[in-house]
């Protein structure tokens, strides 16, 4: 079964994933700049390599640049995205913490900067008001993620949602305002709760102060839910690999098809890149044939449910407008 380009291109999310090294990022550049011939596409990096802007040969950085008539594109680096998170949490807290809590919880937003999860979470949110806004301006959001690992990491929301938030009510639990928050607004421990649709919630019975917090509180968790919706709509939404008939990128998207599959977000399909050709005549190529051609054997058995489409082995580094549009052109064919 063959992967239909333009049924993608139906869509109105996409994230391109797969192993680092595959050429995810010539993948969804070519695709984004195939789209944009009949479509408005913004294309967002979230991988802190930044191979987008080496791509397109020219500059892509945090504000989002025109690169063709349709085409525009934004780099999201996950350091920057954290420090800006962690800012506006500093700043909205100051207005509840007193002045003897400020060292406090700052040391604590110096140590969350740190821990598991931040970045993805500090990307989420940016990725989520990208949908909010973004799917009103352009025809086609294209995610070129981060690899697989950390991609399937952003993408577990409830386990992301529960620890954040969490994260951002208790730092500073000796203040009864926040006690008071955290107890209304999270009554239930379990990830089903979080994931529960925030306008059940209510901030009845808080002081005004209390009443401030709690609703910065549900507005993020209400844009986190309206991503979610977005993300595991199969008909808005949908998933694209990556990988070179290779052991590790196989193993490690098997591996990853399946956590996609687990939390309800759809896999749309594979592109298999760095395809040999059928004919080499060297010995040292012959190799590497027999080898490649036993591990597109493996792919076509593992995916066998899932459109597969194959991208021979350039001649030459796709840099530039001209070498996308021709990698588009083979991805279409």
């Amino acid at each position: 079964m063959s992967l239909n380009i333009s049924s993608l291109f139906q869509q109105r999310v996409l994230l391109i994933g797969g192993k680092g090294g595959v050429g995810k990022t010539t993948v969804a550049a070519a695709l984004a700049l195939r789209a944009s011939q009949t479509q408005r596409v913004l294309l967002v990096s979230t991988d802190p390599a930044h191979s987008l802007a080496d791509v397109f040969g020219r500059s892509i950085g945090a504000a989002i640049v025109h690169l063709t008539p349709n085409l525009y594109a934004l780099e999201l680096d996950p350091e920057k995205e954290v420090d800006a998170y962690l800012d506006r949490v500093l700043a909205q807290m100051r207005r509840f913490a007193g002045p003897d809590q400020i060292h406090e919880l700052q040391r604590h937003l110096r140590l969350s900067r740190l821990s598991p999860g931040a970045q993805e979470a500090a990307l989420l949110e940016r990725m989520a008001n990208l949908l909010d806004t973004g799917l009103d301006e352009y025809d086609l959001i294209i995610f070129d993620t981060a690899p697989t690992g950390h991609t399937l990491r952003l993408l577990s929301l409830p386990e992301i949602i529960a620890a954040w938030t969490d994260g951002l009510l208790k730092h500073n639990q000796r203040s009864e305002q926040l006690a008071k928050v955290l107890s209304h607004l999270t009554p239930q421990r379990d990830v089903a709760h979080v994931l529960s649709d925030p306008h059940q919630n209510t901030d009845s019975g808080l002081d005004s102060k209390s009443q401030e917090l709690a609703s910065t509180l549900l507005a993020r968790q209400r844009l986190f839910h309206r991503a979610r919706r977005i993300l595991h709509d199969a008909t808005q939404s949908a998933f694209v690999f990556v990988l070179t008939p290779e052991r590790l990128p196989v193993l490690e998207t098997d591996r990853a098809v399946q956590a996609l599959t687990d939390i309800g977000v759809q896999v749309a399909g594979l592109v298999i890149n760095r395809v040999l050709p059928s004919t080499l005549g060297e010995a040292f190529w012959q190799s590497h044939l027999q080898r490649q051609q036993t591990y597109l054997a493996d792919i076509q058995q593992r995916f066998a449910g899932y459109p597969l489409r194959q991208l021979p082995l350039q001649d030459q580094e796709i840099v530039g407008l001209d070498a996308l549009h021709a990698l588009g052109d083979q991805l279409s064919t």
